[in-house]
């Protein structure tokens, strides 16, 4: 094993790292966890160190720039900017601005391989795909890691640590894969998936050694974890096994794109609105500049509840702007109006999320909730899940519900959205009957994910106690049945389990039941479907009809399965499931010659070959 158990949280908005020396030797399950100070460009030709790496990517024109002002000290020819100088330069020019690529990873329509990043930008302007957008915030903290671990440890490479990486637990088996994909392309193969909000719940086990008192047998804990991009739900139950206390991560939610940046461009928009009955009209660069310059007041109204207004600043057009800036004001009360009232409003249990009307046109981009109140998010979340609670409650007189919660996320950071938040949980305790829900504290909102990543590793190295998941989802393929060809109607397809719930990571067997054709040599479509609330399903199950709510579609898989002399046949297989130690699917087709394997891998690809 590496010296060190590395954490990395390579988040939407902002990136982490944290890691335990394991030569230092540990009293018990103690061990310490520190964080990499982050050195990276904060302005032109300026490396400071920060505890964060905001994820944005700017890539600017030839010559747009002074020479020299994007070198680090390890690359004196760097021509891009990652992090805090990055989000910098994109508000002010957002067109040359790649920002939220983990949520392109997750995009079933797009092609994440492909250059499309910036997305919408003009001809002339560089591009990344999602994946290698990705890859380049890894490559920052691995060649940070160097710069920095090289002045106390040597040379101790972050290539050759054990690293996990976390996700968010609503990530597909496809997003998952491609991370991986990220992750290799810079060099990171020792490497272990772990999700999100069970990585703060680690973090939050690490920051209480007397946390076993906190929590009993039979609580379900909710993690609710609002970033800048995403917002992930994931219940961890409390069970005991022969008088020891046992964690279960008991359901996931949706993968939601609703989060703090949502919250800044309501902010913008409403200050947009002050500029409008001026007579000023904002174009597109200047409304970019506006939600940048709300976050910093927003930032600065809620570290302060008794500062009474911020002055909202931007650069004007035109020379009839004194200064050349536009200036208008947040107050305190319109900040908790717009963000309490339009993402935390009070509503009922049975509170449904909102489905905008379909419009016949919409600009292609990334699928962000239409809905922004994120308590009917959490309202249909905990109803879905209802009966896996009331499973693990059995015996109490109240009905299912989560007991305690553990906030996550840098939209927390903000108290008054933490009090409202819990106060429409007891809202819903007190309707059914529950005690109030106890809220978790202690950990660093900012850094908890890449703090318990790190933690994970020294868990898997066998101290401290493991959160028991496996897959997020029960993993379905699409298979068609054989009837008789009816003009205009497609034939009717089955649903089979290859992977149930909670099927851990290392394990793998044999689907059983029939043999299934398989078209090899030509192009095929293959279908899969997943499901968080379908837990009893065993692999190998058959699902002749379901509906959305209960399977919903993936990737599908457009591929050609090489196999010389049989192109177009029909090759009669068995199925076999592998969910590999990293985290992610593998699909074995094995046919009854020996040499006749075929690997499905959930992920979009051109072409693949047979597996030797």
């Amino acid at each position: 094993m590496s010296r060190f158990a590395v954490g990395i949280d390579l988040g939407t908005t902002n990136c982490a790292l944290a890691w335990t020396d394991t030569a230092i030797e540990p009293e018990a399950d103690t061990f310490a966890v520190e964080n990499l100070a982050i050195p990276q460009l904060v302005e032109l030709g300026v490396v400071e160190d920060r505890t964060l790496l905001p994820s944005f990517l700017y890539l600017p024109t030839e010559g747009e720039l002074p020479a020299g002002s994007l070198h680090l000290p390890w690359d004196p020819r760097r021509d891009y900017a990652v992090g805090e100088l990055a989000r910098q330069l994109g508000s002010r020019v957002p067109t040359r601005l790649v920002s939220s690529a983990k949520s392109w990873l997750v995009h079933v329509g797009a092609d994440r391989r492909a250059p499309i990043l910036p997305w919408q930008a003009p001809e002339g302007v560089r591009r990344v795909s999602p994946v290698q957008a990705s890859s380049r915030y890894l490559q920052h903290l691995i060649e940070a890691w160097q710069f920095r671990q090289r002045e106390r440890f040597g040379e101790e490479p972050l290539v050759a640590q054990d690293v996990v990486l976390t996700v968010p637990a609503s990530f597909d088996a496809s997003a998952r894969d491609l991370t991986v994909e990220a992750a290799r392309a810079v060099g990171l193969e020792q490497l272990t998936l772990l999700e999100e909000p069970q990585a703060a719940f680690y973090a939050w086990i690490h920051t209480h050694p007397d946390w076993r008192k906190q929590v009993r047998v039979g609580d379900c804990v909710l993690v609710c974890d609002v970033g800048g991009g995403t917002t992930d739900f994931t219940l961890i139950a409390v069970g005991e096994e022969s008088g020891n206390l046992v964690l279960d991560r008991l359901a996931v939610g949706d993968h939601i794109l609703l989060g703090g940046d949502n919250m800044d461009l309501a902010l913008a928009h409403f200050v947009q609105q002050k500029f409008a009955r001026q007579g000023i009209r904002l174009d597109f660069g200047q409304f970019r500049q506006l939600a940048y310059a709300c976050r910093q007041a927003k930032e600065k109204l809620f570290s302060d509840p008794q500062l009474p207004v911020v002055p909202v600043t931007i650069l004007g057009r035109g020379s009839r702007v004194i200064g050349g800036t536009l200036t208008a004001e947040l107050t305190q009360e319109e900040l908790r109006q717009v963000l309490l009232e339009g993402f935390f409003p009070h509503v009922e249990l049975d509170a449904e999320v909102k489905r905008s009307a379909a419009i016949g046109f919409q600009e292609l981009g990334l699928p962000y909730a239409s809905e922004a109140a994120i308590t009917r998010h959490l309202a249909s979340f905990l109803r879905r899940h209802q009966p896996a609670m009331a499973e693990r409650q059995k015996g109490r007189d109240s009905a299912a519900f989560p007991t305690a919660v553990l906030f996550n996320g840098g939209v927390f950071k903000a108290q008054p959205l933490v009090d409202r938040l819990v106060q429409v949980l007891n809202s819903w305790a007190q309707q059914l009957g529950a005690e109030p829900v106890r809220v978790l504290t202690g950990t660093d909102l900012d850094l908890a994910v890449a703090r318990g990543a790190a933690c994970y590793g020294m868990v898997r190295r066998g101290r401290g106690i493991r959160i028991r998941g496996g897959t997020a989802r029960a993993y379905y393929i699409g298979v068609a049945v054989n009837l008789p060809a009816v003009p205009g109607m497609p034939p009717p397809v089955k649903a089979v389990c290859v992977a149930p719930f909670g099927m851990e990571e290392g394990s793998e067997a044999d689907v059983p039941g029939q043999e299934f054709g398989l078209v090899v040599g030509v192009p095929a479509r293959f279908r899969f479907f997943g499901s968080s609330i379908r837990r009893k399903d065993t692999i190998g199950t058959v699902l002749d009809e379901w509906d959305e709510q209960e399977l919903q579609e993936l990737d599908p898989l457009q591929v050609t399965l090489q196999a010389p002399g049989l192109e177009g046949k029909v090759v009669p297989v068995r199925l076999h499931s592998h969910v590999t130690p990293i985290g992610t699917l593998e699909l074995w087709c094995l046919g009854r010659e020996p040499k006749q394997r075929w690997k499905l891998e959930f992920q979009v690809r051109e072409t693949s070959g047979a597996e030797p």
